[in-house]
């Protein structure tokens, strides 16, 4: 019974670790609490403008933060808020350039914004150092888009561009909200109802994320960890990434059933590449990923002007499988610490490693720790017949 356990167990301890670092990339709640203070502070601003033009504006998230999925950039603090100032008192007629400097004009206009204000092609950066930074892009109703679509400029500012970022937060989160079925919460409750033993994987830990969006940003970090001693202008943009992994994810969801969040993930991941649309003319391959929610807006765009870019993501998709397949044969702590390193980063590898050491190290003190058949330590209750105590250890080598 306990050999058949071992596997799902590793699975879960595995994807648990996954999740602690997860958290460690993600912003503070201080962070976060001063980024949303600062863009609400920001829309103020733009809304209170005498300019009749801005006195409509509305300002919103968009991307990873909207979507939960952001990552700290490696071996930085910093990370992105991307907002959009959406000014809907304009129409196509109103020239992209002209429209940005709108924008930036009231920004100056306010010596605390101007001072930390950095333009860039398609829109205005706010920078607040050490901590994160919003950058802000300005936006025009689509009247040509039946899902409420908006333009943006390009990086040109010579045309203006198909966009809908609440449409896509909408569909991402709608996808988000799909739960797998998992064949062992089953299994794990029938064992309970006849036996004596409360197996409890290790770690335990609340989950305050969905699924979908942990995915994703096991991917975005894997990327930046592996475009890090790369060519980083090579690697996949992040709107292809979580594109692809929610698409992924609700035909997984729908279609299979699963033994842990691990096999979740490694199918996620596999099948990411399947949802790519590519056309050969003339010898040529142009590539699609289009974006749903509103008509013209093609992801895959700069694949075709670079396709190095193309190849890639391809390369980087076989590495990430490659090395999940390495974490989930890891051997002890030793292995997992040195795959989650060479995969995600050696800082937060390290840490999660030592907060699970911790763990059991208090759990030995108290005299929770036992050594089960065919799992090894752990903090699970086993029944007495077939666990053996480990004795607490004051390191001096007395017990």
């Amino acid at each position: 019974m306990y050999m058949e356990r071992r596997p799902a167990l590793r699975k879960v301890e595995i994807f648990g670790l996954l999740e602690r670092l997860c958290e460690r990339l993600e912003p503070s709640e201080t962070q976060t609490n001063r980024a949303q203070s600062s863009y609400e502070a920001v829309g103020r601003w733009l809304a209170d403008a005498e300019d009749n033009r801005l006195a409509t504006s509305g300002i919103y998230l968009q991307g990873s933060i909207a979507l939960g999925t952001t990552v700290k950039p490696i071996g930085q603090n910093e990370y992105d808020v991307d907002l959009v100032c959406h000014l809907p008192a304009f129409g196509q007629w109103l020239p992209p350039a002209l429209c940005k400097q709108i924008v930036g004009d009231r920004l100056k206009a306010n010596q605390r914004y101007n001072n930390i204000l950095q333009e860039k092609p398609r829109c205005w950066r706010l920078n607040y150092a050490d901590e994160f930074h919003l950058d802000i892009t300005p936006s025009i109703p689509n009247a040509n888009c039946a899902n409420g679509g908006e333009l943006v400029p390009d990086k040109a500012l010579s045309t203006w561009k198909p966009s809908n970022p609440k449409g896509y937060r909408d569909a991402f989160k709608r996808r988000a909200e799909l739960v797998p079925q998992m064949r062992l919460l089953m299994s794990y409750a029938e064992d309970r109802a006849r036996a004596d033993a409360d197996i409890e994987p290790f770690p335990e830990r609340p989950r305050f994320k969905g699924l979908l969006c942990r995915i994703v940003q096991i991917a975005k970090r894997h990327r930046d960890s592996y475009f890090l001693e790369r060519n980083m202008s090579l690697a996949p943009i992040s709107v292809i990434i979580t594109t692809l992994a929610a698409w992924s994810y609700e035909h997984c969801v729908r279609t299979m059933v699963f033994d842990s969040e691990l096999d979740v993930l490694h199918a996620v991941i596999r099948h990411m590449r399947t949802f790519i649309l590519s056309n050969t003319i003339e010898g040529r391959v142009y590539w699609a990923i289009w974006n749903e929610t509103t008509e013209g807006e093609n992801f895959a765009e700069r694949w075709n002007a670079e396709p190095a870019k193309a190849a890639a993501f391809f390369e980087w998709h076989a590495a990430i499988m490659l090395d999940l397949e390495r974490l989930s044969a890891a051997e002890g702590l030793d292995g997992l610490g040195r795959t989650l390193a060479s995969s995600f980063g050696q800082a937060p590898a390290r840490e999660i490693i030592q907060e699970m050491l911790d763990s059991m190290s208090a759990a030995r003190s108290a005299r929770m720790l036992a050594v089960a058949p065919a799992i090894g330590l752990t903090t699970a209750k086993v029944p007495v017949a077939r666990a053996t105590s480990v004795r607490s250890n004051t390191f001096y080598g007395a017990s």
